[in-house]
C-alpha cells in the first residue's frame, strides 16, 4: 500500500534571507524524503511548496519553524492541498 501524498504551502517569516534557509531546507526536505521548491519572496519572506508523505512533510514544517543556524523565523503559514505528485525532487527556485 503506498502513502498518501499530501501538499503543504509555506510562507516563512522573520530573518530568513541571506541566511542559506533556501540551501539548508532543500538539503533537510532530501533527507526526509519530501519534494517540491523553494524561493525567496521580494517582501523578504521564504515560499516553499512540500510534498510527501505526512509525516514527512510534518518534519520538514517542524524545522522551518527553527531554520538553520542565522535565521530568526518569525511566522511560518502552512496551506493543506492533496498531493499531486509531479514533483521530482526538491529544488530551489528564483
Amino acid at each position: 500500500m503506498a502513502l498518501e501524498l499530501v501538499r503543504a504551502h509555506l510562507r516563512v517569516r522573520g530573518r530568513v534571507q541571506g541566511v542559506f534557509f533556501r540551501g539548508s531546507m532543500c538539503g533537510e526536505a532530501r533527507r526526509f524524503g519530501v519534494r517540491g521548491w523553494v524561493r525567496n519572496c521580494l517582501d523578504g519572506s521564504v515560499e516553499a511548496v512540500a510534498e510527501g508523505p505526512r509525516a514527512a512533510v510534518d518534519r520538514l514544517i517542524v524545522w522551518a519553524h527553527q531554520g538553520p543556524p542565522g535565521a530568526l523565523v518569525t511566522d511560518v503559514e502552512v496551506g493543506w492541498e492533496p498531493g499531486s505528485g509531479e514533483f521530482l525532487d526538491f529544488s530551489t527556485r528564483r
